[in-house]
């Protein structure tokens, strides 16, 4: 491990390009499925072959989902966008080149923010482009030669690039995880990084503190997690450093990430690379993006992560805490606004949601859709408790698992059929109280001696006696001042 004034001496320098696939059903330019998990080789057509003769043709779908990507990142929209052919030779790209776009991305000049330690931080988005996805290739153990799948091949995808702005491997960590948010919260990609989804390569270099120029940048490839994006990061500006200290020149290269031994390997010369020959893609029309175009995309857009937060905190008062967890997931934030609409008591909302609510989703790993109670039926049950009708135990351990059994019933008719309203009489309470202190004159002397914890205990007996159906709250009042008049 690198001593820790030895690092403080580099400052690190860290672009992120995030791959999202689109959640289309047909590809980027021809009509084939995108279904994942299909038989290799089955959602193909000669489009997406390349055979000569065919004719692409654009995605609307696609180009929509990439300008309220644009949007959700404050990105300025290209109204008038060309595609190019970007060239190279790979097994699994059937056509000799990919799709995308060059000059002419469809947004740009964008930022995000983002959470860290020290605060929020503006995190630059350079562009976000579109493009077609490459097919698969498939090693087997023990065989020499690679099977292609061309199932993915010609699958929407939109680049996501970032400027050089993020620091550490907690930023890049934290502006994944904001980047994963908003594509879900859009409903443009399901942010799988296992599946294939979402995919990251990180440019890392290192430079020293006070420089004026940036060292040379190395990129990153083979990460299938935010945590081992964060690994390979840590573990990148380690070996630079390390390099730049023995004197070492750092070469300007792609390197893959080993996840099990959590290191970085060569894999291929940056400056040896061919050039791509980028060029306009002839057999495709400029897409023209309208004034109504625009203003019909911006009508769909749904609320985002950050606004969200800001109602959470701004309107709601709740700590920046519960906002975070409650907006981690759109269908919990979108729930929650709900259930804020029936109930003023906010904080016992989200006490609930992150609570016996959450518990219960991840315990039977449910998605809040599966939820079966309505946002009304739990803020029926917050007024419960707030009014004294039940205590918050009885809600949580006995009503609500109750009315998730019985979803058509109401929180009051559970807690009647229950035996679980409290007894709030006062005059009623105060018999019992009473019977309580004069069956126990001991300890109603110790009490008046000093030993002011023995109320845990009378309030103990006291609902023994009313079989937990007191109002605790009400309870200890009458029992402070009855104690007071002894």
């Amino acid at each position: 491990m690198m001593e820790e004034n030895l690092r403080d001496k580099y400052q690190p320098i860290i672009g992120l390009e995030v791959h999202a696939q689109l959640l289309t059903e047909s590809k980027m330019f021809a009509s084939d499925s995108t279904e994942y998990g299909t038989l290799p080789n089955t959602n193909i057509s000669v489009i997406t072959l390349g055979h000569p003769g065919t004719l692409p043709r654009a995605n609307g779908k696609a180009v929509n989902f990439a300008i309220k990507m644009g949007l959700a990142t404050n990105c300025q929209i290209t109204r008038q966008n060309i595609f190019a052919r970007k060239n190279y030779f790979y097994p699994d790209l059937p056509k000799g080149y990919q799709i995308t776009q060059d000059k002419t991305p469809i947004c740009r000049e964008g930022y995000v923010y983002i959470q860290t330690s020290k605060g929020e931080k503006r995190i630059g988005i350079t562009r976000i482009h579109m493009e077609e996805d490459a097919g698969k290739s498939m090693h087997l153990a023990g065989e020499t030669e690679s099977l292609i799948d061309l199932n993915r091949a010609g699958v929407p995808l939109i680049e996501i690039v970032s400027e050089p702005d993020i620091h550490t491997s907690e930023e890049a960590y934290n502006y994944l995880t904001e980047i994963k948010k908003l594509v879900r919260y859009l409903d443009i990609c399901d942010g799988n990084m296992e599946e294939g989804s979402l995919r990251c390569d990180a440019n890392v270099s290192v430079m020293r503190k006070g420089a004026d120029k940036f060292g040379t940048k190395v990129e990153v490839k083979n990460m299938n997690s935010f945590r081992n994006v964060q690994r390979a990061i840590d573990y990148e500006i380690e070996r630079q450093i390390q390099m730049l200290e023995r004197g070492e020149t750092i070469e300007s290269e792609t390197r893959g990430f080993d996840a099990v031994t959590g290191t970085t390997s060569g894999q291929r010369s940056k400056e040896t690379m061919n050039d791509y020959r980028y060029f306009p893609e002839p057999d495709l029309t400029p897409v023209i993006i309208s004034e109504e175009m625009l203003t019909a995309i911006k009508a769909e857009m749904p609320s985002l992560p950050h606004e969200l937060y800001e109602r959470f905190t701004q309107v709601y008062q709740l700590p920046e805490y519960d906002a975070g967890v409650l907006t981690d997931q759109k269908e919990i934030a979108l729930y929650f606004d709900d259930l804020c609409q029936y109930t003023s008591n906010y904080k016992a909302a989200s006490n609930w949601m992150m609570g016996p609510v959450k518990s219960y989703m991840n315990e039977l790993a449910l998605a809040m859709a599966d939820f079966p109670l309505q946002p009304q039926q739990v803020a029926d049950l917050i007024s419960l408790v707030d009014s004294g009708k039940v205590n918050h135990t009885a809600a949580n351990r006995n009503i609500f698992p109750e009315l998730i059994q019985n979803p058509a019933k109401t929180a009051l008719q559970v807690a009647e059929e229950l035996n679980l309203i409290q007894e709030s009489d006062d005059a009623q309470l105060q018999i019992f109280i009473d019977q309580v202190l004069a069956g126990n004159p001991k300890k109603v002397a110790e009490y008046q001696a000093g030993k002011t914890a023995l109320v845990g205990m009378f309030m103990g007996e006291i609902m023994k006696l009313t079989k937990g159906k007191a109002d605790p709250k009400a309870v200890n009042k009458l029992l402070q001042d009855s104690l007071k008049k002894l």
